[in-house]
């Protein structure tokens, strides 16, 4: 009876002593003086503005934060170590730059500006301005290069060598457009965003718009009832006049033509400013053809016309509004 006492004293000595063991040996916590503060200031290298909302990336971190009014960012809780940092502002070149977190001062960063070249802006087609390559539709934008390296006879005819596009005719100053093989009142034409309404009904009216006045033009291939109306089934055409010019220019241009055919002949002064806020721009065209002849019949009588254009506007720009 003895032995047994003893070796149940033992056993429970035993017990206690392993609990004892396992209560000091507790897991140790990471302390929070191991993470870093790191801050800094982006400015304009060549004007020392600070620049505001660029972007401050550690992409190994998955971290990152914008800069404030400022120019100033920071980071509460980086990890210490060398990491690769990014720094990135509309209209400046991206800086990457490897950045020790636990011993940099400071930073003061100077950005320089890129020379990027901007996509062409579109406003016809979406519901918003957006680049033409960025467009969800078919588009094709002629501007005032391409339009006065054309000799035509109206402003249909300008435009009627673009694929897709084409025209139907019934005379040199009469000239319907057509979108991949659609036309008449299924194309929506525009003038500076206002639909031309004068020419889809009888075949014996064109666009009544000037040539000479048209700075670029915009072609939607495809329907766009959505918002136009529900004529613009195969396209839409968009007119569009030169935007006024800068703050204290005044410029003036003349153009004229010729055409052999007909002896057509046309010409075209135009006068625009803009002083001290107020800002004009004045256009008159003339234009005259007799009657043109093809190798068929010779010439056609009474396929002559004598036209005058005349446009501009007048505005006020000031600090009350």
């Amino acid at each position: 009876m003895l032995r047994i006492a003893a070796t149940v004293v033992l056993a429970s000595t035993f017990t206690f002593s392993f609990s004892a063991v396992a209560q000091v040996a507790p897991p140790v916590a990471p302390t929070r003086s191991r993470a870093a503060v790191f801050s800094g200031r982006l400015t304009d290298a060549a004007t020392g503005q600070p620049l505001p909302g660029a972007n401050v990336i550690f992409p190994d971190l998955k971290q990152g934060t914008a800069t404030d009014a400022d120019g100033r960012f920071s980071f509460a809780n980086l990890p210490r170590g060398r990491f690769l940092m990014q720094v990135t502002s509309l209209g400046y070149n991206t800086i990457n730059q490897t950045i020790d977190t636990g011993t940099s001062p400071v930073l003061d960063l100077k950005l320089t500006p890129a020379a990027t070249e901007i996509g062409q802006v579109v406003v016809t087609g979406v519901s918003q301005a957006t680049e033409l390559r960025r467009s969800p539709v078919p588009t094709t934008v002629i501007d005032r290069t391409r339009l006065n390296q054309t000799s035509a006879t109206n402003v249909i005819d300008a435009i009627a060598h673009t694929p897709g596009i084409s025209q139907i005719t019934t005379g040199a100053a009469i000239s319907k457009p057509v979108v991949r093989g659609l036309g008449y009142n299924r194309v929506v034409t525009l003038n500076n965003g206002a639909k031309q309404e004068g020419q889809q009904w009888g075949d014996e009216h064109g666009i009544e718009i000037d040539e000479f006045s048209i700075d670029r033009a915009e072609i939607i291939k495809g329907p766009g009832s959505l918002l136009y109306g529900s004529d613009a089934m195969a396209g839409v055409i968009n007119f569009l006049a030169p935007d006024p010019i800068a703050e204290g220019h005044i410029t003036g241009s003349a153009t004229a033509n010729y055409q052999t055919n007909n002896q057509q002949q046309g010409y075209s002064l135009e006068n625009a400013g803009n002083l001290n806020g107020f800002n004009w721009l004045v256009r008159g065209t003339r234009k005259v053809a007799g009657n043109y002849q093809n190798r068929y019949d010779g010439k056609v009588f009474n396929s002559g016309f004598n036209e005058w254009d005349a446009n501009g506007y007048v505005g006020l720009n000031k600090s009350w509004g």
